[in-house]
């Protein structure tokens, strides 16, 4: 039987019981330097996956993680955060649970063991070979991540495994597998604490990446951020004013007046250009201002 890594005593934790509660939280933390450590070691791997799903970006494809569990809550919470942070369209990064939106919030009984959910899952999102399918799972053992993978295939998509475990089910069916080895839980085989945390930082690099490489970020600003509140207007008043060299009244007055377009008010600022000459800039540079810099 293939027995995940995740699912073994961990020595340094099997008095935690009897444990002073700060000592409790001193063996958590200590065991959460591994999940940092571990995906430090994957991430020539994690490059390649950004570059599948760059390139598949850039053909019109999406990027849909489907996992069980903690691991499908994460991929969703990755996916979810893409367009108010990017101004993605909802449709760009998807995130799948198995058992549906209601096991976000409640636990599915046996919904990881159940091929089925894969294919129904699988076949609502009409999937195609533009787009990048990650599976998510700590054992990497789950049927339903198993399936999904093997359904991608036959789709012919670029397919990528991210796991804790270096036996895992997935790694016959990904192009690209990434294994974060965190070994043993602090509560041993619960995998939401270690695995999950690894899983975060690569879901995180995943999406981040690959939006820094289409052109999202200029420096390391977040110039195509969705001012949906109080917060991220100030935000875009403060990106427009830097790049633009402005003070931060002038960069307000034009991005009131356009409607929060950061990429717009930076180059009427920068270069006195009308909304439609740096519409046309924008489109044609694919939205990458440094390109647009580059020419002006």
């Amino acid at each position: 039987m293939n027995i995940s890594q995740t699912e073994n005593l961990n020595k340094n934790t099997e008095n935690i019981d009897t444990a002073t509660t700060l000592d409790v939280v001193k063996m958590i933390n200590n065991e959460d330097f591994n999940a940092v450590n571990a995906v430090q070691k994957c991430l020539p791997e994690i490059s390649k996956a950004v570059d599948i799903i760059v390139e598949n970006f850039n053909n019109g494809g999406r990027l849909i993680y489907f996992g069980a569990g903690t691991s499908g809550r994460l991929g969703v919470l990755d996916a979810s955060e893409c367009p108010p942070t990017f101004s993605t369209p909802e449709t760009m990064v998807v995130g799948v649970i198995a058992g549906g939106d209601h096991a976000l919030r409640h636990a599915i009984e046996g919904a990881e063991d159940k091929p089925e959910f894969a294919k129904e899952d699988f076949d609502k999102l009409n999937i195609n070979e533009n787009d990048t399918v990650v599976a998510i799972s700590a054992s990497g053992n789950a049927a339903y991540v198993v399936e999904i993978l093997k359904l991608a295939k036959e789709k012919n998509c670029k397919t990528i495994a991210v796991t804790s475990n270096k036996n895992a089910l997935t790694k016959e069916f990904a192009d690209i597998f990434i294994c974060a080895e965190t070994g043993a839980e602090a509560i041993s085989g619960s995998t939401r604490m270690k695995a999950g945390t690894a899983q975060k930082l690569i879901l995180n690099m995943l999406t981040t990446a690959s939006m820094v490489k289409i052109g999202k970020v200029y420096k390391n600003y977040m110039i195509d951020v969705k001012p949906t509140n109080d917060k991220l207007k100030k935000r875009a008043v403060k990106i427009t004013a830097s790049i633009a060299e402005v003070d931060e009244q002038k960069a307000q007055e034009v991005l009131s007046a356009n409607g929060y377009k950061i990429k717009h008010a930076i180059l009427n600022l920068k270069y006195g250009l009308s909304e439609d000459e740096a519409e046309r800039l924008i489109k044609e540079n694919n939205g990458v201002l440094r390109k647009i810099f580059e020419k002006l």
